[in-house]
């Protein structure tokens, strides 16, 4: 056993959506050295390494809360933003399986706020990957009353965003898992699937594949 898995609070997997081993092996506990005072009340513990520990079960409850608002809305009119490269495969692939509608890469300014952009999109909620990635997309989405739903790690902080899902917002593997389980959430909540069903997709199909130059990519 690690010891980040060992110096975990400890959970029955009946109260999590998934394994607590499945989520520490995907790092989704895992923050950054920094620490805003936003985060703080989603932070189990400082490592020795200095690194900021999310606390999972939290994580769980807000992907539970965060999917029965957005069962609520058309799935067409919820918009998922990913301008970082690791979260472009799984806000493609959750937008796939929810009927959401994905902008991956760079966000041009006005897709949101300019009505005279001709490929404007008029959602009704956002979902981001990352809020300092994906700056321009809340503040038009701020600008324009939309509520924004956040990925958000120990290093984020709330500004124009209206619910936080705490996890690794950083991580390959972290990204897929929190997608997967988000999108499975709602198909659960929206009763397309049954209450402990699951996807036919797994969650590998929703993390990126990474060439060398694609990873590069990523880092700059």
């Amino acid at each position: 056993m690690s010891e980040n898995e060992e110096n975990m609070e400890t959970f029955s997997e009946e109260e999590l959506l998934l394994p607590q081993d499945t989520l520490l092996s995907a790092g989704v506990h895992i923050g950054t050295r920094m620490r805003t005072k936003d985060m703080e009340q989603f932070i189990y513990r400082v490592r020795a390494d200095g690194l900021f520990v999310l606390d999972v079960k939290k994580t769980d409850e807000r992907i539970r809360v965060a999917a029965k608002f957005l069962a609520r809305f058309d799935p067409e009119k919820i918009v998922a933003v990913a301008g970082r490269l690791y979260a472009h495969s799984p806000v493609e692939k959750f937008c796939e399986v929810v009927g959401a509608t994905p902008i991956v890469g760079r966000f041009i300014p006005g897709m949101l706020s300019n009505p005279l952009y001709p490929k404007r999109l008029e959602p009704s909620v956002i979902i981001l990957s990352d809020p300092k990635a994906d700056v321009q997309a809340v503040k038009e989405a701020a600008s324009i009353g939309i509520p924004v739903v956040a990925l958000c790690s120990t290093d984020n902080d709330f500004s124009f965003v209206d619910f936080v899902i705490p996890t690794n917002n950083k991580g390959r593997r972290a990204l897929a898992v929190i997608y997967w389980l988000l999108a499975r959430q709602i198909l659960r909540e929206r009763g397309e699937i049954p209450e402990d069903g699951d996807l036919s997709q797994t969650i590998e199909d929703f993390e990126i594949k990474l060439t060398r130059e694609r990873r590069e990519e990523d880092e700059d």
